[in-house]
Protein backbone atom coordinates (compact mmCIF):
# COMPACT_ATOMS: atom_id res chain seq x y z
CA UNK A 1 0.00 0.00 0.00
CA UNK A 2 3.14 2.69 1.21
CA UNK A 3 4.41 1.50 -2.30
CA UNK A 4 1.33 2.35 -4.36
CA UNK A 5 0.28 5.82 -2.50
CA UNK A 6 4.00 6.67 -3.24
CA UNK A 7 3.62 5.71 -6.74
CA UNK A 8 0.12 7.64 -6.89
CA UNK A 9 1.84 10.44 -5.20
CA UNK A 10 4.64 10.32 -7.99
CA UNK A 11 2.24 10.43 -10.61
CA UNK A 12 0.54 13.45 -9.54
CA UNK A 13 3.72 15.61 -9.32
CA UNK A 14 4.41 14.55 -13.00
CA UNK A 15 1.34 15.10 -14.17
CA UNK A 16 1.33 18.87 -12.54
CA UNK A 17 4.55 19.26 -13.70
CA UNK A 18 3.59 18.45 -17.24
CA UNK A 19 0.92 21.00 -17.17
CA UNK A 20 2.52 23.46 -15.79
CA UNK A 21 4.84 23.30 -18.96
CA UNK A 22 2.04 22.60 -21.79
CA UNK A 23 2.36 24.79 -24.57
CA UNK A 24 -0.87 24.46 -26.77
CA UNK A 25 0.73 23.28 -30.64
CA UNK A 26 -2.12 25.17 -32.30
CA UNK A 27 -0.49 28.80 -33.18
CA UNK A 28 -3.47 30.44 -35.21
CA UNK A 29 -0.35 33.43 -35.47
CA UNK A 30 1.45 31.30 -37.75
CA UNK A 31 -1.65 30.10 -39.57
CA UNK A 32 -2.25 33.53 -42.10
CA UNK A 33 -4.50 33.15 -45.04
CA UNK A 34 -5.99 33.42 -47.58
CA UNK A 35 -3.05 32.59 -50.14
CA UNK A 36 -4.37 34.92 -52.94
CA UNK A 37 -6.62 38.52 -52.50
CA UNK A 38 -5.28 41.05 -50.82
CA UNK A 39 -4.38 41.62 -47.39
CA UNK A 40 -5.32 43.22 -44.12
CA UNK A 41 -3.30 45.33 -42.76
CA UNK A 42 -3.29 46.65 -39.45
CA UNK A 43 -0.85 49.71 -38.26
CA UNK A 44 -1.05 50.59 -34.77
CA UNK A 45 0.24 54.16 -33.72
CA UNK A 46 0.97 54.22 -30.12
CA UNK A 47 0.39 57.70 -29.50
CA UNK A 48 0.41 59.81 -26.14
CA UNK A 49 -2.97 61.29 -24.93
CA UNK A 50 -2.95 65.07 -26.53
CA UNK A 51 -5.29 66.30 -24.03
CA UNK A 52 -1.80 65.59 -21.36
CA UNK A 53 0.89 67.04 -23.40
CA UNK A 54 1.79 70.48 -21.83
CA UNK A 55 -0.64 73.55 -23.19
CA UNK A 56 2.14 75.63 -25.09
CA UNK A 57 1.60 72.42 -26.99
CA UNK A 58 0.37 73.65 -31.29
CA UNK A 59 -1.89 70.88 -33.05
CA UNK A 60 0.14 72.28 -35.94
CA UNK A 61 3.11 70.82 -35.35
CA UNK A 62 1.33 67.20 -35.98
CA UNK A 63 1.70 68.58 -39.79
CA UNK A 64 4.63 66.16 -40.22
CA UNK A 65 3.20 63.04 -38.24
CA UNK A 66 -0.02 63.39 -40.22
CA UNK A 67 1.94 63.51 -44.16
CA UNK A 68 3.63 60.08 -43.27
CA UNK A 69 0.39 58.65 -42.06
CA UNK A 70 -1.31 59.97 -45.29
CA UNK A 71 1.71 58.80 -47.37
CA UNK A 72 0.92 54.83 -46.07
CA UNK A 73 -2.59 55.67 -47.11
CA UNK A 74 -5.13 53.55 -44.89
CA UNK A 75 -8.32 52.59 -46.58
CA UNK A 76 -9.99 52.46 -42.74
CA UNK A 77 -8.88 54.16 -39.46
CA UNK A 78 -9.69 53.09 -35.40
CA UNK A 79 -9.76 55.25 -32.68
CA UNK A 80 -9.89 54.75 -28.63
CA UNK A 81 -13.44 55.94 -28.28
CA UNK A 82 -16.51 54.21 -27.27
CA UNK A 83 -18.69 53.75 -30.01
CA UNK A 84 -22.43 55.81 -29.66
CA UNK A 85 -23.69 51.72 -29.38
CA UNK A 86 -21.60 50.42 -26.19
CA UNK A 87 -22.32 53.79 -24.22
CA UNK A 88 -26.47 53.50 -24.97
CA UNK A 89 -25.54 49.61 -23.46
CA UNK A 90 -23.70 51.20 -20.55
CA UNK A 91 -26.44 53.29 -20.05
CA UNK A 92 -28.66 50.61 -19.46
CA UNK A 93 -26.48 49.46 -16.37
CA UNK A 94 -26.03 52.81 -14.28
CA UNK A 95 -25.26 51.12 -11.19
CA UNK A 96 -22.08 49.31 -12.55
CA UNK A 97 -21.11 52.47 -15.44
CA UNK A 98 -21.65 55.37 -13.68
CA UNK A 99 -18.49 56.74 -13.97
CA UNK A 100 -17.56 55.57 -16.95
CA UNK A 101 -20.74 56.90 -18.43
CA UNK A 102 -19.50 60.24 -17.09
CA UNK A 103 -15.68 59.78 -18.63
CA UNK A 104 -16.30 58.28 -21.95
CA UNK A 105 -19.79 58.75 -23.55
CA UNK A 106 -21.16 62.48 -25.15
CA UNK A 107 -24.51 63.40 -24.46
CA UNK A 108 -26.42 62.64 -27.58
CA UNK A 109 -29.71 64.38 -25.69
CA UNK A 110 -29.61 67.68 -28.27
CA UNK A 111 -28.80 65.70 -31.49
CA UNK A 112 -31.80 63.43 -30.04
CA UNK A 113 -33.80 66.25 -30.23
CA UNK A 114 -33.27 68.25 -33.46
CA UNK A 115 -33.23 64.64 -35.39
CA UNK A 116 -35.65 63.06 -33.62
CA UNK A 117 -34.02 59.67 -33.36
CA UNK A 118 -32.22 57.97 -30.30
CA UNK A 119 -28.47 56.50 -30.38
CA UNK A 120 -30.06 52.61 -32.11
CA UNK A 121 -32.23 54.31 -34.62
CA UNK A 122 -29.53 57.04 -35.84
CA UNK A 123 -26.62 54.23 -35.80
CA UNK A 124 -29.32 52.15 -38.05
CA UNK A 125 -29.77 54.93 -40.24
CA UNK A 126 -25.87 55.73 -40.83
CA UNK A 127 -26.23 52.53 -41.92
CA UNK A 128 -28.32 52.43 -44.23
CA UNK A 129 -26.93 55.93 -46.17
CA UNK A 130 -23.29 54.65 -45.79
CA UNK A 131 -24.49 50.92 -47.73
CA UNK A 132 -26.01 53.60 -50.09
CA UNK A 133 -23.34 56.62 -50.25
CA UNK A 134 -22.97 58.33 -53.40
CA UNK A 135 -19.47 58.99 -54.45
CA UNK A 136 -20.29 63.16 -55.25
CA UNK A 137 -22.53 63.50 -51.83
CA UNK A 138 -24.20 67.40 -51.67
CA UNK A 139 -23.57 69.11 -48.79
CA UNK A 140 -26.98 68.93 -47.49
CA UNK A 141 -26.29 65.33 -47.75
CA UNK A 142 -22.97 65.75 -45.28
CA UNK A 143 -24.92 67.92 -42.63
CA UNK A 144 -27.44 65.49 -42.52
CA UNK A 145 -25.09 62.44 -42.08
CA UNK A 146 -22.96 64.55 -39.14
CA UNK A 147 -26.43 65.08 -37.46
CA UNK A 148 -27.38 61.57 -37.83
CA UNK A 149 -23.14 60.79 -36.72
CA UNK A 150 -24.08 63.25 -33.37
CA UNK A 151 -27.44 61.49 -32.69
CA UNK A 152 -25.11 58.18 -32.65
CA UNK A 153 -22.56 59.21 -30.03
CA UNK A 154 -20.13 59.06 -33.15
CA UNK A 155 -18.47 62.58 -32.66
CA UNK A 156 -15.64 61.69 -34.48
CA UNK A 157 -17.14 60.58 -37.37
CA UNK A 158 -19.65 64.02 -37.12
CA UNK A 159 -16.32 65.84 -37.89
CA UNK A 160 -15.22 64.05 -40.46
CA UNK A 161 -17.94 64.96 -42.37
CA UNK A 162 -17.75 68.59 -40.88
CA UNK A 163 -14.31 69.08 -42.82
CA UNK A 164 -15.44 67.13 -45.87
CA UNK A 165 -17.43 70.25 -46.38
CA UNK A 166 -16.17 73.06 -48.40
CA UNK A 167 -15.45 75.88 -45.67
CA UNK A 168 -18.37 77.96 -47.15
CA UNK A 169 -20.96 75.42 -46.79
CA UNK A 170 -20.12 74.32 -42.70
CA UNK A 171 -22.97 76.03 -41.48
CA UNK A 172 -26.59 74.78 -39.58
CA UNK A 173 -29.37 72.58 -41.66
CA UNK A 174 -30.30 69.93 -42.87
CA UNK A 175 -30.54 68.52 -39.32
CA UNK A 176 -27.87 70.58 -38.04
CA UNK A 177 -28.93 73.38 -35.67
CA UNK A 178 -26.76 76.14 -34.32
CA UNK A 179 -26.50 74.03 -30.95
CA UNK A 180 -25.13 71.42 -32.98
CA UNK A 181 -22.77 73.21 -35.02
CA UNK A 182 -21.26 74.61 -32.11
CA UNK A 183 -20.74 71.31 -30.58
CA UNK A 184 -19.15 70.13 -34.28
CA UNK A 185 -16.93 73.14 -34.20
CA UNK A 186 -15.68 72.48 -30.75
CA UNK A 187 -15.37 69.34 -30.76
CA UNK A 188 -12.89 69.94 -34.40
CA UNK A 189 -10.75 72.01 -32.22
CA UNK A 190 -10.39 69.33 -29.21
CA UNK A 191 -6.91 68.20 -27.88
CA UNK A 192 -7.49 64.82 -28.62
CA UNK A 193 -5.73 62.25 -30.62
CA UNK A 194 -8.57 60.74 -32.02
CA UNK A 195 -9.74 63.96 -33.48
CA UNK A 196 -6.69 65.72 -34.57
CA UNK A 197 -5.00 62.65 -35.70
CA UNK A 198 -7.18 60.38 -36.66
CA UNK A 199 -10.80 62.91 -37.76
CA UNK A 200 -8.94 64.82 -40.09
CA UNK A 201 -6.47 62.54 -41.78
CA UNK A 202 -9.96 60.22 -42.35
CA UNK A 203 -11.03 63.80 -43.81
CA UNK A 204 -7.77 64.44 -45.92
CA UNK A 205 -8.04 60.77 -47.61
CA UNK A 206 -11.79 60.77 -48.43
CA UNK A 207 -13.26 58.79 -45.47
CA UNK A 208 -16.62 58.93 -44.63
CA UNK A 209 -16.20 58.00 -40.95
CA UNK A 210 -13.75 56.36 -38.09
CA UNK A 211 -14.76 53.65 -36.50
CA UNK A 212 -14.71 53.79 -32.61
CA UNK A 213 -12.92 50.40 -30.75
CA UNK A 214 -12.28 51.07 -27.37
CA UNK A 215 -14.50 49.06 -24.81
CA UNK A 216 -15.16 49.21 -21.37
CA UNK A 217 -17.48 46.63 -20.56
CA UNK A 218 -14.96 45.21 -18.24
CA UNK A 219 -15.09 48.50 -15.96
CA UNK A 220 -17.08 48.02 -12.62
CA UNK A 221 -16.36 50.18 -8.85
CA UNK A 222 -13.48 49.12 -7.03
CA UNK A 223 -14.64 47.76 -3.89
CA UNK A 224 -11.82 50.04 -2.05
CA UNK A 225 -10.38 52.55 -4.69
CA UNK A 226 -7.96 53.73 -1.93
CA UNK A 227 -6.48 50.10 -1.17
CA UNK A 228 -6.38 49.34 -4.75
CA UNK A 229 -4.98 52.93 -5.83
CA UNK A 230 -2.30 52.64 -3.00
CA UNK A 231 -1.55 49.31 -3.62
CA UNK A 232 -0.54 49.71 -7.49
CA UNK A 233 1.30 53.37 -6.74
CA UNK A 234 3.41 51.34 -4.55
CA UNK A 235 4.12 48.74 -7.27
CA UNK A 236 4.49 51.87 -10.34
CA UNK A 237 7.22 52.96 -8.05
CA UNK A 238 10.49 51.03 -10.14
CA UNK A 239 13.12 51.83 -11.83
CA UNK A 240 11.44 50.61 -15.35
CA UNK A 241 9.07 53.80 -14.80
CA UNK A 242 11.38 55.99 -13.66
CA UNK A 243 13.14 55.37 -16.58
CA UNK A 244 9.74 55.80 -18.39
CA UNK A 245 9.34 59.58 -17.20
CA UNK A 246 12.88 60.50 -17.93
CA UNK A 247 12.56 59.76 -21.39
CA UNK A 248 9.00 61.17 -21.59
CA UNK A 249 9.75 64.61 -20.03
CA UNK A 250 12.71 65.07 -22.73
CA UNK A 251 10.44 64.23 -25.58
CA UNK A 252 8.06 66.66 -24.02
CA UNK A 253 11.35 69.15 -24.50
CA UNK A 254 11.30 69.29 -27.87
CA UNK A 255 7.12 69.42 -28.50
CA UNK A 256 7.96 73.11 -30.23
CA UNK A 257 8.64 72.02 -33.73
CA UNK A 258 7.19 69.42 -36.31
CA UNK A 259 10.61 67.28 -36.56
CA UNK A 260 10.23 67.07 -32.05
CA UNK A 261 6.46 65.58 -32.46
CA UNK A 262 7.40 63.23 -35.40
CA UNK A 263 10.62 62.71 -33.13
CA UNK A 264 8.26 62.06 -30.05
CA UNK A 265 5.78 59.54 -32.01
CA UNK A 266 9.03 57.59 -32.86
CA UNK A 267 9.93 57.05 -29.99
CA UNK A 268 6.80 55.80 -28.30
CA UNK A 269 6.55 53.31 -31.56
CA UNK A 270 10.33 52.09 -31.17
CA UNK A 271 11.27 48.36 -30.28
CA UNK A 272 11.13 47.78 -27.09
CA UNK A 273 8.49 50.18 -25.65
CA UNK A 274 6.07 47.66 -25.34
CA UNK A 275 8.41 45.30 -22.65
CA UNK A 276 9.44 48.49 -21.14
CA UNK A 277 5.89 49.25 -20.93
CA UNK A 278 4.87 45.95 -19.20
CA UNK A 279 7.84 46.25 -16.80
CA UNK A 280 6.47 49.54 -15.09
CA UNK A 281 3.21 49.02 -15.30
CA UNK A 282 1.14 45.68 -15.84
CA UNK A 283 4.18 43.22 -15.07
CA UNK A 284 4.93 45.29 -11.89
CA UNK A 285 0.99 45.01 -10.76
CA UNK A 286 1.01 41.45 -11.59
CA UNK A 287 3.68 40.75 -8.79
CA UNK A 288 2.29 43.26 -6.34
CA UNK A 289 1.35 41.41 -2.98
CA UNK A 290 -1.86 42.86 -1.23
CA UNK A 291 -4.01 40.01 0.30
CA UNK A 292 -7.04 41.56 -1.66
CA UNK A 293 -4.67 41.08 -5.03
CA UNK A 294 -5.56 44.23 -6.46
CA UNK A 295 -2.76 44.07 -9.36
CA UNK A 296 -4.35 40.62 -10.45
CA UNK A 297 -7.41 42.51 -10.71
CA UNK A 298 -6.28 45.20 -12.67
CA UNK A 299 -4.29 43.02 -15.00
CA UNK A 300 -7.66 40.65 -15.69
CA UNK A 301 -9.20 44.47 -16.53
CA UNK A 302 -6.42 45.55 -18.80
CA UNK A 303 -6.23 42.12 -20.47
CA UNK A 304 -9.66 42.14 -20.78
CA UNK A 305 -10.29 45.44 -22.23
CA UNK A 306 -7.69 44.85 -25.06
CA UNK A 307 -8.85 41.65 -25.98
CA UNK A 308 -12.38 43.32 -26.49
CA UNK A 309 -10.88 46.63 -28.48
CA UNK A 310 -8.83 43.80 -30.59
CA UNK A 311 -12.16 42.01 -31.44
CA UNK A 312 -14.03 45.37 -32.31
CA UNK A 313 -10.88 45.94 -35.01
CA UNK A 314 -11.59 42.48 -36.54
CA UNK A 315 -14.89 43.14 -36.82
CA UNK A 316 -14.54 46.09 -39.38
CA UNK A 317 -11.80 44.33 -41.21
CA UNK A 318 -14.37 40.95 -41.28
CA UNK A 319 -16.69 43.19 -43.06
CA UNK A 320 -14.20 45.16 -45.58
CA UNK A 321 -11.68 42.36 -46.16
CA UNK A 322 -8.30 43.49 -47.93
CA UNK A 323 -8.46 46.83 -45.74
CA UNK A 324 -5.29 48.57 -45.15
CA UNK A 325 -6.48 50.20 -41.31
CA UNK A 326 -4.24 52.43 -39.26
CA UNK A 327 -5.38 52.13 -35.11
CA UNK A 328 -4.18 55.45 -33.29
CA UNK A 329 -4.54 54.33 -29.86
CA UNK A 330 -2.68 55.35 -26.40
CA UNK A 331 0.95 53.90 -26.49
CA UNK A 332 0.37 51.20 -23.31
CA UNK A 333 -2.37 49.70 -25.60
CA UNK A 334 0.02 49.42 -28.85
CA UNK A 335 2.03 46.24 -27.90
CA UNK A 336 -1.41 44.24 -26.32
CA UNK A 337 -3.16 44.87 -29.87
CA UNK A 338 0.07 44.36 -32.11
CA UNK A 339 0.17 40.70 -29.96
CA UNK A 340 -3.60 39.75 -29.72
CA UNK A 341 -3.97 40.99 -33.42
CA UNK A 342 -1.56 39.22 -34.66
CA UNK A 343 -3.10 35.71 -33.69
CA UNK A 344 -5.78 36.59 -36.44
CA UNK A 345 -5.43 34.48 -39.53
CA UNK A 346 -6.31 37.15 -41.70
CA UNK A 347 -4.49 39.95 -40.00
CA UNK A 348 -0.83 41.32 -40.74
CA UNK A 349 0.48 43.73 -38.91
CA UNK A 350 2.82 46.46 -39.96
CA UNK A 351 5.72 48.05 -38.44
CA UNK A 352 4.68 51.44 -37.60
CA UNK A 353 8.42 52.86 -37.77
CA UNK A 354 8.33 52.48 -41.48
CA UNK A 355 6.29 55.33 -42.50
CA UNK A 356 7.38 57.27 -39.66
CA UNK A 357 11.02 57.29 -40.59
Amino acid sequence: MRRVSCLTLALAVSGLAAAQGYQPDFNPALLKGPATGARNEVLVLGSPHLSQLPKSFDPAQLVLLQQRLAGWRPQAIAIEALSGMQCDFLRRFPARYADTITSYCRDTAAARATTGLDVPAATARIDQLLAAWPAAPTPAQRRQLAALFLAGGEGASAVVQWLRLPTSERQAGDGLDSALVGQITALAQRRDESILIAARLAAELGHERVYPMDDHTADSPDADPKGAGAALMKAWNNPASAQRKRASEALKAQLDSAEGVLAMYRAYNAPGVGKLTFEADFGAALEEPSPQQFGRDYVGYWETRNLRMASNIREVLGKQSGLRMLVVVGASHKGYLEAYLNQMHDVRIVDAMAPLR
